[in-house]
């Protein structure tokens, strides 16, 4: 599987962006599909999973409420609309296929590039 992750970009606090995701392979409409990122100088953590039916959905602490993940399985692609940014949504943002543990866990089999997300105050 490979993934292509874009939609990253310099955008001001209080903007919206809008990140996909596009996979390679026939089997993505069966994959669990999750969003991390990794700020300069941390741990890359999580952000947003979410099943393979669009069900079920999970979202880290820090971004309920501002992010809402989806996914078009007739394009084979997944979507983090982020809403709200603050400068603390700087990151390099990967989206990831098949989680070898839970779905929060960055444990995936597959790794897309990450695309680069700045938040300006």
């Amino acid at each position: 599987v490979q993934l292509q992750a874009s939609g990253g970009g310099l955008v001001q606090a209080g903007g919206s962006l809008r990140l996909s995701c596009g996979a390679s392979a026939r089997t993505f409409s069966s994959s669990t599909m999750g969003w991390f990122r990794q700020a300069p100088g941390k741990e890359r953590e999580f952000v947003a999973a979410i099943g393979w039916s669009g069900d079920p959905t999970y979202y880290a602490d820090s971004v309920k409420g501002r992010f809402t993940i989806s996914r078009d399985n007739a394009k084979n692609t997944v979507y983090l609309q982020m809403n709200g940014l603050t400068p603390e949504d700087t990151a390099v943002y990967y989206c990831a296929a098949d989680p070898l543990k839970g779905m929060t866990i960055a444990r995936y089999d597959y790794w897309g590039r990450g695309t680069l997300v700045t938040v300006s105050s």
